[in-house]
C-alpha cells in the first residue's frame, strides 16, 4: 500500500498493511485514533498519566493482538474503545481511584477570572461525571462526550441499543442532580 494513499484508506486495509509489517500502515492507524483513545481513557479515569498508559497500552495491544479484531463484529475504532475500556476499569481496580482527579489532570494555564469560572464549571462537571457508576459514565463519555451514536456505542460497550438510550437517560438524570447538589460550582 502506498503511503500516500493512507489518508483514503480505510481502518480494515491499514490493519492489513500493518499485519504485514508495513510500520507506515501502523503510524497512520495511530494518528487516526489515538486522539479518540486519550480522550475517552481521560474522561473514563480523570487522570492524565492513566489515559496516556492506556493510550500506550491499547496500540501495543494493536501490534500485538491485531488477530483479534473480527471486522465482522464492528468497527476498529469501537474495537479500540474496547480495548481501552477494559485498560481503564484494569487500572481503576488496581488504583482504586474512582474518587477525586489527580492535581494534574486539569491545570489551569492563566489567572483571568473568566478562565477561573470556566476552570470550575468544566472540573465540577469532571468531577460529577467521575462519581456517576462506571456503565452510566462510559455511556456518557461515549455518547455526549465522544459524540458516538447508538449503535456504535452498543458494539463499544457490547449490549443491546436500548440499554444504551436507558443508561444515556438515567446517566443524564443522575449528572444533573449531581451539578445541582455541588453548591460550589458557579451557575
Amino acid at each position: 500500500m502506498n503511503r500516500m494513499h493512507f489518508a483514503d484508506s480505510s481502518d480494515d486495509d491499514l490493519l492489513r498493511a500493518m499485519m504485514a509489517g508495513d510500520e507506515d500502515a501502523f503510524t497512520a492507524l495511530y494518528r487516526r485514533h489515538q486522539g479518540s483513545v486519550y480522550r475517552f481513557a481521560l474522561h473514563m479515569s480523570g487522570s492524565t498519566d492513566i489515559a496516556e498508559e492506556v493510550t500506550q497500552e491499547v496500540f501495543v495491544f494493536l501490534i500485538r493482538g491485531a488477530k483479534q479484531y473480527d471486522c465482522s463484529r464492528g468497527s476498529l475504532n469501537g474495537f479500540l474503545y474496547g480495548v481501552a475500556r477494559n485498560h481503564v476499569m484494569r487500572r481503576l481496580e488496581r488504583d482504586r481511584s474512582y474518587g477525586e482527579p489527580p492535581d494534574d489532570a486539569y491545570s489551569v494555564d492563566d489567572d483571568t477570572f473568566g478562565h477561573i469560572v470556566r476552570s470550575r464549571q468544566v472540573d465540577c462537571l469532571r468531577k460529577a461525571l467521575l462519581a456517576l457508576p462506571e456503565h452510566y459514565r462510559e455511556v456518557l463519555v461515549l455518547c455526549e462526550l465522544e459524540e458516538m451514536d447508538y449503535a456504535r456505542a452498543a458494539e463499544v460497550l457490547e449490549c443491546p441499543i436500548g440499554t444504551i438510550r436507558s443508561r444515556l437517560n438515567r446517566a443524564r438524570q443522575m449528572l444533573a442532580v449531581k451539578l445541582r447538589a455541588n453548591e460550589r460550582c458557579p451557575a
